[in-house]
């Protein structure tokens, strides 16, 4: 697909051109809201009755080097990596991925409370939610892929579960909007898939 070739050669052509950045102007971008949430489909558990609900925290995520930048980055190659000059996220990246991750799991999670680690409601002992993000960004094939490692601890700090995810989601159009879009898809699709782990747990 020439999606991510496009966007690939146009930030490799800003990059090299110094002048270039003259001609562009910055563009910042946030997550995309939650697509379940955007359409009103929420989800039921069966513990929903529980007197006491289930509390999980998710911890500060642990980013690759790489993404601890403001630019947007594409994959050109199977090696090649390309931070964009002049289309940002608009803040720190990790943070906004907990926090749209919290916002998700909330979502699909009604009966457990999903709480920051720096929650001053957060109690002492609760089920820990960990992620290690290696990948999160465009790919020369037209795709938007999110991939690493996720771990659950229960509330004595014993570890119940540990996974890789990779979540590969299409671009549909150029440019981009598209793929921060795209991104948010593969966000949305990791929370669907860790709350049913969770919903697993008993």
């Amino acid at each position: 697909m020439t999606v991510i070739r496009t966007l690939a050669l146009l930030g490799l052509l800003s990059w090299l051109g110094g002048c270039a950045t003259n001609a562009a102007p910055t563009r910042h971008y946030g997550l995309p809201p939650d697509q379940m949430a955007a359409s009103g489909i929420g989800t039921s558990e069966t513990d929903g009755q529980r007197s006491a609900p289930r509390v999980l925290v998710v911890r500060p995520l642990a980013m690759a080097s790489f993404l601890e930048q403001q630019g947007i980055v594409l994959q050109l190659d199977d090696i090649t990596l390309n931070p964009a000059r002049d289309h940002l996220w608009a803040e720190e990246l990790g943070p906004m991925l907990e926090r749209g991750l919290r916002r998700r799991l909330a979502h699909r999670l009604p009966s457990t409370r999903i709480l920051a680690e720096a929650n001053p409601a957060a109690p002492p002992r609760a089920m820990t939610l960990r992620l290690e993000i290696e990948r999160f960004q465009g790919r020369y094939d037209g795709r938007a892929v999110a991939a690493g490692q996720w771990q659950l601890r229960d509330a004595e700090g014993e570890l119940l579960t540990l996974d890789t995810f990779e979540v590969e989601t299409p671009l549909d159009a150029d440019g981009y909007p598209a793929l921060v879009r795209a991104l948010g898809q593969s966000w949305d699709t990791l929370a669907d898939r860790l709350a049913e782990r969770i919903r697993g747990l008993r």
